[in-house]
Parts: C-alpha cells; structure tokens; sequence
C-alpha cells in the first residue's frame, strides 16, 4: 500500500491523466529512482517530477507535463 506521498503525487497527476496512468506513473517512476510508492519521501520529489515530464509530455506535451510536475514538486 502506498504511503500518504505516493497517494497525493497520485491525485495530483489524476487530472491529468486518469486514475490508471497516475497510478501507474507513481509505480514506475518510485522504481526508477530505486525506490517503492511505500517508501518515497519529500526529498524524493525533485526526481520524481524531472522523471515525470519526461514519460508525460508525449502523452499530454509540454505544458501540461510541466505543470503537473509543477504540482508534484510544490507538494508539502
């Protein structure tokens, strides 16, 4: 189960690109930064949300990929 992080970085993407894609998006990208949705923390944020522009833009460009990555930094 993830932790309290990994469940608001999700609903953050949820708007953006479905419940599926976000939960989805969550799993790998804690996976490419060696680390699992349970484990992710604050610090973990920076990473996650470069990683994420990355994989979103091709599905939803670069404004809206960089706005959500926007969203998952500024998450406290």
């Amino acid at each position: 189960m993830p932790n309290l992080l990994a469940t608001r970085v999700e609903e953050t993407l949820r708007p953006v690109i479905g419940t599926v894609l976000a939960s989805v998006s969550v799993d790998v990208e804690s996976k490419r930064i060696g680390k699992t949705p349970d484990t992710i923390e604050f610090s973990d944020l920076p990473l996650i949300a470069d990683n994420l522009v990355s994989a979103l833009h091709l599905v939803v460009g670069n404004d809206m990929a960089n706005a959500a990555a926007r969203k998952v930094r500024e998450l406290r």
